[in-house]
């Protein structure tokens, strides 16, 4: 396959794979605990981020990825005293974190806001060695939590106050969950971007809810769509000349309408199934 002959495909291609592993892992908790719009607040502080990059000439990812956790955990910490609405919280982290980018990147030298499109949108060809090695490594923190705590996050989700009482730790699983979603931010940027992450942490969880049941199903068919999505939108950029971040969300969303066309009549075949089987319930303990 000729797609892969060229380096920065190649990158491409791994950095989508990792983005199509790690926004739905984390989503599925985000959206378990209704806060599936919180990487569209954390995607806009990171932009801070990656102005500091340029201002201070150092890894725009690396400094994207610092300036998100110091925001997602500024938001949480909001979150669980009650200072103020959880709504609050994100439109300060969406206008604050969009005018701080705005205003550091024009103090770079040689900086204009042209330099923040391949972050904002994503960018095949701009996937450095660097970013690879970058978000292989902030990807492995993320498959690390997501996956080995997921009993713990999925208790703290469902009922921080009842975690509570069995011995967990509320409070820091909230703050790791935070940070993780902060990190999942910066790994999948530089393919999705940063105004679009949210949807790839929400969509193929609600595809895959489509047609599961359970939590741990719910979650591999969410990163199995992700991965899928993530792959096809980047090889089709390639040869369709389309903006990465925006082929992906699309499939996303073609996924998802696929598995709503296929779960409508499944889960009408369920309910008549459950309606005969209270009938028939019905009719025995009337003849008892």
């Amino acid at each position: 396959m000729d797609i892969l002959d060229y380096a920065f495909m190649q990158r491409a291609l791994i950095a989508a794979a990792l983005v199509g592993i790690t926004a739905p892992a984390i989503g599925t908790y985000l959206v378990q605990r209704r806060q599936a719009v919180m990487g569209d607040g954390i995607g806009h502080v990171a932009m801070t981020g990656v102005a500091l990059g340029f201002l201070l000439n150092t890894s725009p990812v690396w400094m994207a990825t610092l300036v998100a956790v110091i925001g997602a955990v500024g938001m949480e910490l909001i979150r669980s005293r009650g200072k103020t609405s959880g709504d609050i919280a994100l439109a300060m982290l969406f206008y604050g974190g969009l005018a701080g980018g705005v205003m550091i990147i024009n103090l770079a030298p040689g900086g204009s806001t042209a330099n923040l499109t391949s972050y904002l949108f994503g960018s095949i060809t701009t996937v450095s060695a660097e970013d690879i090695t970058a978000v292989v490594i902030l990807a492995l923190f993320v498959v690390a939590v997501t996956l080995g705590l997921r009993r713990q996050l999925f208790a703290v989700c469902q009922d921080e106050e009842f975690a509570g009482v069995t011995g967990l730790p509320v409070r820091f699983l909230n703050l790791l969950m935070a940070v993780t979603a902060a990190v999942t931010v910066t790994v999948a940027m530089r393919i999705v971007g940063l105004l679009l992450v949210s949807a790839m942490m929400v969509i193929p969880v609600a595809a895959a809810q489509r047609v599961t049941r359970g939590f741990t199903a719910t979650l591999t068919v969410a990163m199995v769509i992700g991965v899928l999505v993530s792959l096809s939108g980047t090889a089709a950029t390639y040869y369709i000349d389309a903006p990465s971040g925006g082929t992906i969300v699309l499939l996303a969303i073609a996924v998802f309408m696929v598995m709503t066309a296929v779960s409508t009549p499944l889960a009408r075949r369920r309910a008549r199934a459950a309606r005969a089987a209270e009938e028939v319930c019905t009719r025995d303990d009337v003849t008892v």
